[in-house]
């Protein structure tokens, strides 16, 4: 690692995450970037990284992560990879997963060329009532755009997409998450307010799917620290609003080569690669669920209506597909898909890499996608869907696992047999730990029975 400006440097912060994509951090003297290893930890203090019995483990930093803490004076951060004590990866490490996809990729003689659009919630309070049992469950948010908290003009339910101050109240704080990541070496593309109360969306790409999982984690941390400098909470999970929209993670991906962008084909458009693409895809698109869409919550932003995909379907423009081909403003380098199931409760290195070797595995076999449905998904009913042989994306997450299990092989190129299996086991936990707690939905609709 080569140091950065040491005069008034002090700290380093070390970030990495675990399997189920929390950022996790130690700090440590700044010299440290001289070594190969920046920090050793507790892998069995981490889900779904060690065992006790074999916990010590080692981190080495990414090369052109080591940038100034924007907020801290005399702070560096720097992204780690993780390694066991013998120098060997640690088969756990999720930014494994995207590395290995990026090379597999190459062996096809293909570069992975990705972004995303991450769209999150931001409440002026968040007060959640889940550790004393006895007294019940529940959540209250508030937010500044909300009509009792904004008098005059205000935000409205589903209709606040591309709203200007004053309606908007959170473009401020847009501004400074641009100026933040760019001083930590990644540029956001576009900034608006979402179509929901309170939510704003930040635009990143294009990269490899390691970086852009650099890239994504850096956006939830700098968007959480600027967010509390301000006295609100950035929310990231995929539903926390009732009745409004939800919060997507819309991923960006094309293959390239020396030659340039081989998803644009000057005859037809959309190249017979790019299909493949798509067709594979489609394919995995069940099993893809449980890594892009991982927590009991994102089931609740996968339902008719939200402009969240339900149906395994793709179309040029459409929203209503789960595989949408944005238009390129007749420029053939930004000739692309969108996969619109993602949201930002996923690990990115996971999600990315995923994404990337199912389309991979649609070119490898060839695979010839359907038609595209330029229609409203959502207005079909079963008996047209079952027609046009459109599948239903999974409506839990114990759902997605179950087809993750029985679907896994396009991944292993990828994705490590302890990395799979570790990653299903924790998610199961989690589903059921969520699934025993009563809802607070449940006493309204069920105390009359």
């Amino acid at each position: 690692m080569t140091p950065g400006n040491p005069s008034k440097a002090e700290v380093l912060f070390v970030h990495y995450t675990d399997l189920a994509g929390f950022l996790r951090q130690i700090e440590v003297p700044y010299e440290n970037v001289k070594d190969k290893y920046v920090a050793a930890f507790d892998g069995s203090s981490v889900a779904g990284i060690a065992s006790i019995e074999k916990s010590d483990m080692l981190l080495e930093a990414v090369e052109g992560t080591l940038k100034p803490v924007p907020w801290h004076e005399g702070a560096w951060r720097v992204i780690a990879r993780i390694y066991r004590p013998d120098g060997s990866r640690s088969p756990l490490d999720p930014r494994l997963a995207a590395e290995r996809a990026a090379e597999y990729a190459a062996s096809m003689g293909y570069r992975p060329v990705m972004g995303t659009e991450v769209e999150f919630f931001l409440f002026s309070r968040v007060d959640v009532e889940a550790l004393a049992y006895h007294r019940g469950l529940g959540y209250r948010l508030s937010s500044p755009e909300q009509p009792e908290s904004s008098p005059g003009i205000h935000g409205v339910v589903k209709l606040s997409y591309h709203y200007p101050e004053p309606a908007d109240k959170l473009a401020g704080f847009r501004l400074k998450l641009v100026k933040t990541m760019a001083e930590l070496g990644y540029r956001v593309n576009a900034t608006h307010h979402e179509v929901a109360v309170s939510q704003v969306e930040a635009s990143i790409g294009a990269m490899d799917p390691a970086g852009l999982g650099d890239a994504f984690i850096t956006l939830k941390w700098v968007a959480r620290v600027i967010a509390s400098q301000m006295g609100l909470v950035a929310n990231f999970m995929p539903k926390p609003v009732y009745g409004d929209n939800g919060s997507g993670m819309h991923v960006h991906v094309s293959l390239w080569d020396e030659e340039g962008n081989k998803f644009y084909s000057p005859e037809t458009g959309l190249s017979d690669l790019a299909r493949h693409f798509i067709a594979g895809v489609m394919e995995h698109a069940r099993s893809l669920a449980a890594l892009t869409s991982p927590t009991t919550n994102s089931y609740r932003r996968l339902v008719p209506g939200y402009e969240a995909p339900v149906y395994v379907a793709w179309g040029f423009y459409n929203r209503s597909a789960f595989i949408r081909v944005p238009t390129n403003k007749g420029n053939p380098r930004a000739t692309r898909i969108e996969v619109r199931s993602p949201d930002p409760s996923a690990n990115g290195y996971l999600a990315f890499a995923a994404i990337v070797m199912a389309g991979l595995d649609g070119v490898k076999k060839k695979l010839e996608p359907p038609e595209p449905y330029e229609g409203n998904l959502y207005k079909l009913d079963k008996a047209k869907l079952r027609e046009l042989g459109i599948k239903t994306l999974p409506k839990s997450l114990d759902e997605a696992l179950d087809e993750l299990e029985s679907d896994n092989e396009y991944l292993k190129p990828a994705f490590t047999r302890e990395m799979l299996e570790t990653y299903i086991e924790i998610k199961r936990e989690e589903a059921e730990r969520v699934r025993l707690y009563p809802h607070p939905i449940e006493f309204y609709y069920y105390m009359p029975l």
